[in-house]
């Protein structure tokens, strides 16, 4: 046997979310909806009609299939009830910002000298909040819970950048190399 390619993997990105959550978003008009509740707060009337503008033609039952789907999982949630005549209105909203990019080809040359200096730096800062980094060599295998140790640090990232970003903050920063 010889071997025609080889190519060690590097893990360069971590996405944190569970498999219901990846299973939700798995159909693209509920990441549409969930673009759509993006900072608003519509009633799945509201939401079909949004969506019919953007060219996905659903049946209003089937926009709500999609809703309770997108519920359950906890990307969006019920944010207003409404009386308007007997009639009761459900209003939907999310705090879940999906960005739906493909990233360039060029991205690693370009970005590289970046993303290492931020990583020297992150690294610095992840220290100060958790008392023992967790650092395993190439050959040594993560532990259950030093995952699950990788996932919260992630969250409270995640959680802190986001902050950041939608406090208006995001309009300052360019990223240049």
């Amino acid at each position: 046997m010889s071997t025609l390619l080889e190519k060690q993997i590097q893990v360069n990105r971590i996405v944190a979310m569970n498999v219901t959550q990846a299973r939700a978003i798995d159909d693209p008009i509920r990441v549409k909806i969930i673009q759509t509740l993006y900072k608003k707060a519509l009633n799945a009337e509201q939401i079909a009609n949004s969506l019919r503008e953007t060219g996905y033609k659903k049946a209003l039952t089937t926009i709500r299939h999609h809703i309770e789907i997108l519920k359950k999982t906890g990307l969006i949630e019920l944010v207003k009830i409404e009386e308007t005549g007997g009639a009761i209105t459900k209003f939907y909203g999310t705090s879940t910002k999906l960005l739906g990019f493909e990233i360039p080809d060029d991205f690693e040359s370009k970005y590289s000298t970046i993303i290492k200096r931020t990583s020297t730096k992150m690294e610095k800062l992840l220290q100060s909040i958790i008392p023992k980094p967790i650092r395993k060599t190439k050959n040594e295998k993560i532990s259950k819970s030093e995952a699950y140790s990788q996932y919260l640090l992630m969250e409270i990232v995640n959680r802190a950048m986001t902050i950041i970003l939608e406090n208006g903050n995001s309009k300052k920063i360019k990223i240049t190399d």
